[in-house]
């Protein structure tokens, strides 16, 4: 059997929005949607709340589900009130994901890493989608299932609450929250209410890595996804990521994805395009 007969995907994209925006389906959509949020934030209504949508927030809803997302003006942590959003979505329907979504509880709202490999899933679907002339749409559709299948691992993943990865998992919600923002270990620490020294172990034994270099990761995927698609300026990204300078944007990125920004922004837009 294709794949096809049994998982569809009607549209895939990476959306961005400096304007006040708003969707509100009370009879419930005709469709799944999935839907990360990659940078700045929004406002969805999950079980019957209005709750505040960060980057590092996937959505899920099934068809039948009132849905309803508002992206508006917010104040950030320097008193200033900005508006600004950036999510890939993908809506889609077929037998195979009825018979996924049957499989477990899942909630409308979770918390995911902004890793590569998994905002990868979203942005190849994407590419996949976008192209003029496809011969194997089948492709997409098994980036889809393993970007199902991802979803459940990390639900799978989540750790035993206790006071010590409680307080871990705050820290990172509070670095992926204010990374496009200048903050020190201090800043951090506070947050929840700890010493810097025990910050910082607390970190390290829950993920292995330092705040400050989970920081960095966190800015430049954020960095990234600007470069790709978005229309703003090389020193805007930088200044809007959270990178102290230009300078240092440029040295980090280069040693990270092995170019410098505009030449990554040229290739990708052009791998895009072809």
């Amino acid at each position: 059997m294709n794949v096809s007969d049994n998982l569809h995907i009607l549209a895939a994209g990476y959306a961005q929005h400096r304007k006040p925006y708003f969707s509100s389906d009370v009879g419930g959509l005709e469709h799944y949607l999935i839907r990360i949020q990659t940078e700045g934030r929004s406002r969805a209504r999950c079980d019957g709340r209005l709750v505040n949508v960060e980057a590092g927030d996937l959505l899920i809803f099934p068809p039948g589900e009132p849905y309803e997302l508002r992206i508006e003006a917010f104040e950030n942590k320097q008193g200033d009130h900005t508006l600004f959003s950036g999510d890939y979505y993908i809506l889609l329907r077929g037998k195979w994901m009825d018979e996924w979504w049957k499989q477990r509880k899942r909630p409308n709202k979770i918390r995911v890493p902004l890793s590569e490999g998994f905002v990868g899933i979203f942005r190849q679907i994407t590419l996949e989608q976008q192209r003029i002339s496809n011969p194997s749409p089948e492709i997409a559709e098994y980036y889809l299932r393993i970007l199902c299948l991802d979803i459940d691992r990390q639900l799978q993943e989540l750790p035993v609450p206790t006071p010590r990865t409680y307080l871990a998992y705050q820290i990172k919600q509070y670095i992926e929250e204010n990374a496009s923002a200048a903050f020190k270990l201090e800043d951090v620490a506070a947050h929840v209410g700890i010493s810097v020294s025990r910050a910082v172990h607390l970190f390290k034994a829950a993920f292995g890595t330092s705040i400050m270099q989970h920081t960095l990761e966190v800015r430049l995927n954020m960095a990234r996804e600007r470069v790709i698609f978005s229309p703003l300026s090389l020193e805007h990204i930088a200044e809007s990521s959270g990178f102290p300078s230009y300078n240092y944007f440029h040295k980090v990125f280069r040693s990270r994805f092995g170019m410098s920004p505009k030449q990554f922004r040229l290739a990708n837009r052009e791998n895009i395009n072809s």
